[in-house]
């Protein structure tokens, strides 16, 4: 055991990997682009000789990613991009059954996750995976010395591309990252159909509260925000919105919510859903205002969308009623329960988003990796959006799989919308 742990990795118990690799057999029938894009991988390696450094959910849709990575001829070692993301068996499995080292316990300490990422560093990566951007952040501020052999990265979610762009606009990204979050085929599936499920899951595994009937909050309407917003009307929550953009706000009125600022919200929501990306969009003044019992969840990326530093201070009590259930006693006597300690409830307390939906944006993230392996050498120190032939391609892959059948243009269409000169 002591060899295993040392040449594969740090995860909470090998012996669970036998479990894992079910499981992640299980996911990779729902995963049919991906499969194939593996397949092409093992044939023509486009990763051949590149070092990967993965800091990601480990879940087994991320699983089957690392797999298909390593088809492409890529060595990997794989982190936790969240201290409460990492699914231990798999973890496990991928070290053990698949030799892929991974560096990931699910409640990791903030000491451990740092201690995890760096771990993956010590591999001296060429190419970086991120969900959130901590690893590059990190090569960037502790190992620059690494840089000059860098090729590249991909970043996988909103927190992180907002980051990327903030490096690039200050001068100091170190090297081609390509927004793979950005995708058409990932944005407007992953982060809408897929949070919008599991983020509904997620809750409901915490706390077994039934949504029908009750205000649910979403505070933000990008497409996170969409996607919880459609789930849980749904399921007869009466859903109000909070938005700072005022597109947005029309269109989430629009689409028959209710719309209004934070401070209205926090008193008539019973459960609220942050889905910002941003810093403390629930914070004192909101928690002094919320109902008796109240439940606050978040579907952002980092736990920073809830000040609960302030909630901390203001309690007088703290319980844990149930398994990702913090319950605060505020001194009027009022209960706020946050879930998950405040960080992607869809992973803390379920298992993220489903395989299908992931096929997608996976299957974006590995055409990505080797996009960028071959053409790193012309690429500048940018945000990249994922290239428009990779996200046709994984649109018409996944069609393909589900066996639906589109239209293609005439030879008359296509001369049609070449023309300007033809009128009425």
């Amino acid at each position: 055991m002591p060899v295993i742990e040392q040449t594969l990795g740090d995860v909470k118990d090998f012996a669970l990997a036998d479990y894992g690799r079910s499981r992640i057999e299980w996911a990779a029938t729902f995963m049919p682009v991906l499969a194939q894009i593996r397949d092409r991988f093992a044939k023509t390696r486009p990763l051949a000789g590149v070092r990967i450094g993965a800091c990601l959910h480990v879940t087994t849709e991320t699983a089957n990613l690392m797999l298909a990575l390593k088809a492409g001829g890529a060595e990997i070692t794989l982190c936790a991009s969240n201290p409460l993301s990492t699914q231990d068996d798999v973890a496990a499995a991928l070290s053990k059954h698949f030799h892929i080292p991974t560096h990931a316990i699910k409640g990791e300490d903030n000491a451990t996750y740092y201690k995890h990422i760096e771990s993956v560093i010590a591999t001296k990566p060429h190419m970086s995976m991120d969900d959130g951007c901590d690893l590059v952040t990190t090569i960037y501020s502790k190992h620059n010395h690494l840089l000059a052999d860098m090729i590249g990265g991909c970043e996988e979610t909103t927190t992180g591309v907002i980051r990327l762009h903030a490096m690039e606009k200050d001068g100091v990204l170190p090297f081609p990252v390509i927004a793979v979050n950005d995708a058409l085929t990932k944005h407007m599936f992953d982060n809408r159909y897929g949070t919008g499920q599991s983020t509904i899951d997620g809750i409901i595994r915490a706390t077994n509260v039934l949504i029908a009937g009750h205000t649910l909050v979403v505070v933000g309407y990008g497409w996170c925000g969409r996607g919880v917003a459609s789930r849980a009307k749904g399921l007869g929550a009466h859903v109000v919105v909070t938005e700072i953009d005022p597109r947005k706000a029309l269109e989430a009125a629009m689409d028959g919510f209710m719309v209004m600022p934070m401070a209205e919200a926090a008193k008539v929501g019973d459960i609220f859903v942050t889905v910002t990306g941003n810093y403390h969009v629930i914070r004192k003044e909101h928690f002094e205002v919320m109902k008796d019992g109240a439940i606050v969840a978040n579907s952002g990326h980092f736990n920073d969308e809830l000040d609960l530093d302030a909630l901390e201070a203001m309690k007088v009590a703290k319980t844990q009623p149930r398994n990702f259930v913090d319950s605060y006693k505020l001194a009027d006597g009022r209960s706020v329960r946050v879930l998950g300690e405040g960080r992607l409830i869809n992973l803390a307390a379920g298992e993220g988003h489903p395989p299908a939906v992931m096929d997608m944006s996976f299957a974006n993230q590995a055409m990505a990796a080797g996009y960028l392996a071959q053409n790193y050498k012309t690429l500048d120190k940018k945000v990249y959006p994922v290239p428009d032939e990779i996200d046709q391609e994984v649109a018409s892959l996944k069609l393909a799989a589900m066996h639906i059948g589109i239209d293609t243009l005439t030879p008359e269409q296509v001369k049609y919308m070449a023309s300007w000169s033809e009128g009425t």
